[in-house]
């Protein structure tokens, strides 16, 4: 029987893998770009000087996300995975046009509503796995994922920057060029799948209730809750330190490069040396430990030290969780799955927002990291009963 070392990835699936990345990352660039400026650039907007407001309009996006992905999902099985994927992406270009030419804080919102109803990841990742076999699927999973992570370091550099170049209108303009960009993409660069084999469909309740998906599904929630949550409250402590916002890449540069360098030996460990579970526990306890640690952080540097732990957490889990899923999940059920993962996604990055804003303007910025605190608790509890699954090649003996 051959080894899956000596099976290597044909130049088909490294062109989809790649090129599906791409396309994932362009979408999450624009996204990710508004978070490190838009608190406080709302404070410019009228309407933008409440907590709420600012918390909603971060969220608001996570909230169609999560009504639309599952829809998509199925909607790119009966019409096909790239209409879907065009149809998606034209609906986010254009609430990004939308927000970029708000005049209050209000049509922000709108446009980030309609950001929202462009929900393709399920769409992408189920078209990744019509491309991939099943011994290389994860690997695509994970470059996929790690996309995310790569996409919101570079935004947390690159945002502060562009915004004092461009102001947050040009930001929301780039977004929704970059979204027209991914479809020339998709259109150039990404292989057409073959038909899908006859499968008989599971019910959803079972991917649904699925106890080993729900782990990660409740899983992807909190990190985008803590996520977003950060990004309610650490722009403008950091200005209130002093620090103007078009110098906020001096504390994010370091802390993302030194994260970097401890994540992708964590993540290469997990992989070679069957090391899975003891590193998404030890990425989870990071995160919490983060949280508590931002209740008692005073100063710019020990601030990015915590940023720099917090992007070492959220990266490795960025790159894991989406191959995890791939790998759980029933091969006949992979497309419902990912629906699902990228709804409680979407939910979390709304939760974020929304409870992250209503917490700041009640109960200040230490009931916010106090919330994510209980929040990754209770996913750490859940991730220790977490059964890994067998890695591809190897037996479960």
């Amino acid at each position: 029987m051959r080894s899956p070392s000596i099976d290597p990835m044909t130049r088909e699936e490294k062109r989809a893998g790649i090129s599906l990345a791409a396309i994932f990352g362009l979408r999450m660039l624009g996204l990710f770009m508004i978070l490190p400026v838009f608190a406080v650039f709302a404070h410019t907007l009228p309407g933008g000087s409440d907590p709420a407001l600012v918390g909603i309009a971060l969220g608001a996006y996570g909230a169609t996300q999560a009504l639309f992905q599952i829809p998509f999902g199925r909607a790119s099985d009966r019409i096909g995975r790239k209409p879907a994927i065009v149809a998606g992406l034209l609906i986010f270009a254009a609430g990004s046009f939308l927000a970029a030419a708000a005049p209050d804080i209000y049509w922000v919102i709108a446009g980030r509503v309609i950001q929202g109803a462009g929900a393709i990841s399920a769409a992408i990742t189920a078209l990744a796995a019509d491309l991939t076999r099943e011994q290389h699927r994860t690997k695509v999973m994970a470059l996929i994922g790690s996309s995310i992570g790569l996409m919101f370091a570079f935004s947390l550099v690159g945002a502060p920057l562009l915004y004092a170049w461009i102001g947050m209108s040009g930001i929301f303009t780039l977004t929704g060029v970059l979204a027209l960009a991914a479809i020339l993409l998709l259109a150039k660069a990404v292989p057409t799948p073959p038909a899908p084999p006859a499968a008989k469909p599971l019910p959803f309740s079972r991917v649904l209730l699925d106890g080993q998906l729900t782990r990660l599904n409740f899983g992807v929630l909190a990190l985008h809750v803590m996520q977003t949550a950060l990004w309610v409250v650490v722009p403008p402590v950091l200005v209130a330190g002093g620090l103007p916002l078009a110098e906020h890449w001096k504390i994010y540069l370091p802390a993302l490069l030194a994260s970097f360098a401890v994540m992708v030996p964590a993540i290469i460990a997990a992989e070679r040396h069957n090391q899975l579970k003891p590193v998404f526990v030890a990425a989870i306890l990071l995160l919490i430990l983060v949280q508590v640690g931002l209740t008692q952080a005073e100063g710019t540097y020990a601030i990015g030290v915590l940023l720099m732990l917090f992007f070492v957490g959220f990266n490795i889990m960025e790159a894991m969780q989406p191959s995890l899923i791939s790998r759980v999940a029933p091969a006949a059920a992979k497309g419902a799955a990912m629906g699902i993962y990228n709804t409680t996604q979407s939910i979390g990055l709304a939760l974020g927002g929304v409870l992250g804003g209503w917490l700041l303007k009640h109960f200040g910025a230490a009931a916010v990291h106090g919330f994510c605190v209980a929040l990754g608790t209770v996913w750490l509890v859940l991730a220790a009963s977490m059964v890994p699954p067998v890695r591809p090649g190897k037996s479960s003996t």
